[in-house]
């Protein structure tokens, strides 16, 4: 099989550069100055124990496209509609994303869909450079059938990308997988408006705890952060990486470039979506939702709301 890795950022770089050093066909789709220097100059995938240049084929757009391929989509999930339109809908998806929507809306077009829960710590440091900090592996990921299930591609998939710096697990109920990841997606608002406060961590735990009431009470089952623990162990820990200061998360990162959007309104608006139907509030997340949108809107570096303000625009609902 060939992997086509859409979205070849920290994540998607990484899972494409452990595929290629396991041996298999890699195609990474970026753009701009990433694309440019991974296409002139190599990728450079740099981890706790290791420092190398990958020659990895890229694209900067869609190719000719072969029965065997697989689509390894690792793009923000605003970005998913327009990532996918350009390819043919018989092949299949991995959705290797944050949030619980993507799945869906790729199912609308692609029969054959993957959820990929992802714990990968990965940040670029400039283009054509991936730091991966996870030690020993660079990431542990569950990949299932969507919408539950597994069968043989799914098992090849988890075999292949278990080959060199990965571990991965077939997981008849991913999106289980993907909820529990959503909770703990739902502070990268947080750490994106306020930066590293204090005072985060209180708005961290009344957004879990109102989403947590909602999951429950939708009947939603998510994994818990002892089920985390349980498998992840020690697997994944976090290392220093020598002349590498580690950044924020995903939604930091995008506030830190500018792009002008965040993934927001698919982790804690997922909540706000779901209390909705459902007839729950989830003023926390909402404020949050629409905090980080604005923020993201006005172009304003991260950090750039104090914990104060933050924590004043949530005091005003009275639910809390």
């Amino acid at each position: 099989m060939r992997y086509i890795v859409i979205g070849a950022g920290a994540v998607g770089g990484t899972i494409g550069a452990r595929l290629h050093q396991g041996g298999h066909d890699v195609l990474l789709i970026a753009r701009g100055p990433h694309y440019e220097a991974l296409k002139h100059e190599g990728l450079r995938l740099i981890t706790p124990d290791s420092d190398e240049t990958l020659r990895v084929p890229v694209a900067d757009g869609p190719v000719p496209t072969r029965d065997d391929d697989v689509l390894i989509l690792a793009t923000k999930s605003q970005d998913t509609i327009a990532a996918l339109a350009p390819w043919p809908s018989d092949l299949p998806v991995v959705c290797a994303q944050n949030g619980v929507a993507n799945e869906r809306m790729t199912l609308r077009r692609f029969e054959r869909v993957y959820g990929m829960c992802v714990w990968l710590p990965a940040q670029i440091p400039h283009p054509g450079a991936i730091a991966a900090s996870g030690h020993p592996y660079s990431g542990m990921l569950h990949v299932g059938r969507y919408p539950q299930g597994v069968d043989d591609l799914g098992e090849q998939i988890v075999t292949d990308l278990g080959k060199h710096g990965l571990l991965a697990r077939s997981s008849p109920d991913v999106m289980r997988w993907k909820y529990g990841k959503l909770l703990s997606n739902l502070g990268n608002a947080v750490e994106a408006l306020v930066g590293q406060a204090p005072e985060r961590t209180e708005v961290v735990r009344l957004a879990r705890a109102e989403a947590r009431n909602v999951l429950e009470s939708a009947r939603i089952p998510y994994a818990t952060p002892e089920d985390e623990a349980e498998i992840r162990g020690h697997n994944v820990d976090i290392r220093p990486i020598e002349g590498m200061e580690r950044t924020g998360g995903s939604s930091w990162q995008s506030l830190a470039r500018g792009s002008g959007s965040i993934e927001t309104d698919y982790l804690n608006g997922e909540i706000v979506l779901i209390g909705r139907e459902h007839g729950v509030p989830a003023p926390v997340n909402e404020v949050l939702r629409r905090e980080a949108n604005r923020v993201a809107r006005e172009k304003l570096p991260p950090g750039s709301m104090s914990a104060q303000s933050l924590l004043a625009l949530i005091g005003e609902h009275p639910t809390i």
